[in-house]
């Protein structure tokens, strides 16, 4: 990794979710399972739906206003918007691009970026890239997701999982020392098969025999993500505080990727990192994939958890398969 000659941090956050509300007891009505079990195996109580008609574009677009807005930052001045998501409003043109022209960005260069649910620490990455070459000043990276409109409806095991939403960040020079001090990313495509949405580019035109087969939504291999999950999350986080010369105990907040409660407590127990350290929110919002990360990490800032120093740890993993941590010292004064 080459030394960084800028220090990049975060400057401001939002985040945005829908209206709709789905709960458990709304699922029980619609496939075989109940409020119980799906708790007892994911942790989540309820999740958020976009309207049919909304584009992940918008969703993305109220989480960058939020974010702007903390940031004391208007949309000229923006260098760079990149857009984490898996669920673009179409194939082309990118819906960052979408972004760009929504928000008045008329300075901003802007594009997606794909790698699922580790998407967002993924952008921030090549966002503090920029940032500490002097390339670009204020870069805006987004994760957002409006996987609802992916999900098999009649699988139980899936469908309960996913849910809407979109986090922002505003990256920018920072105080020497602070902001992103470390960061590891990776992939394993032999894993590819097992979890994605098989026809939902040129590999699988659409088809009544496609829909029918619901290939163009949602599939999992549940036990084998599980098993990676449980043994990536922690491998990327150690690997990013080594960078950083830190170890667990440094940690002052850690944000995983809210997947599932289960894979957040397997990580705990191989870290030792104390359950009051962990950021979550799966309860309320599901697995929403790359927003996952960012509406986390906005929730808590706005909920003033954060203080200028903390030791701030990000951590995901998704389809691809790919993974992806980042260690932040915090920068933002409160």
């Amino acid at each position: 990794m080459l030394p960084m000659k800028i220090d990049a941090g975060v400057l401001g956050t939002g985040f945005y979710v829908p209206d709709r509300v789905l709960t458990n007891h709304d699922l029980e009505k619609m496939v075989d399972t109940s409020d119980a079990w799906i708790v007892e195996r994911t942790g989540i109580h309820e999740r958020r739906l976009a309207p049919d008609k909304t584009p992940v574009s918008e969703l993305a677009f109220q989480a960058a206003q939020r974010a702007l807005a903390d940031a004391g930052t208007s949309p000229e001045e923006l260098d760079l918007i990149i857009l984490a998501t898996l669920t673009a409003d179409c194939v082309c043109p990118s819906a960052a691009c979408v972004l760009q022209d929504r928000l008045g960005a008329k300075r901003a260069a802007a594009f997606d970026l794909s790698a699922a649910c580790s998407g967002f620490v993924y952008a921030s990455s090549v966002a503090a890239q920029f940032i500490a070459t002097g390339t670009y000043r204020r870069v805006l990276v987004i994760g957002a997701e409006t996987l609802s409109k992916y999900v098999n409806w009649e699988d139980r095991n899936t469908c309960v999982l996913f849910g809407d939403g979109a986090g922002a960040a505003v990256y920018g020079p920072v105080e020497e020392g602070y902001g992103i001090r470390a960061f590891d990313l990776g992939s394993d495509g032999s894993g590819a098969d097992l979890l994605g949405i098989p026809a939902s580019g040129s590999r699988h035109m659409i088809t009544e025999e496609i829909i029918r087969k619901r290939l163009n939504r949602i599939h999992m291999s549940g036990r084998e993500v599980f098993r990676f999950a449980v043994r990536v999350m922690p491998a990327t986080l150690l690997r990013s505080l080594e960078r950083a010369g830190l170890g667990p105990a440094d940690i002052d907040w850690f944000i995983p990727h809210q997947a599932n409660i289960r894979i957040i407590q397997a990580a705990a127990k191989r870290l030792a990192i104390p359950p009051e350290k962990f950021i979550i929110n799966i309860g309320k919002y599901g697995n929403v994939s790359a927003a996952s990360i960012p509406m986390a990490l906005a929730e808590a800032a706005g909920d003033g958890r954060f203080r200028k120093g903390d030791i701030v740890a990000l951590a995901g993993f998704g389809a691809g398969l790919t993974w992806a941590s980042c260690i932040m010292k915090w920068a933002k004064e409160d």
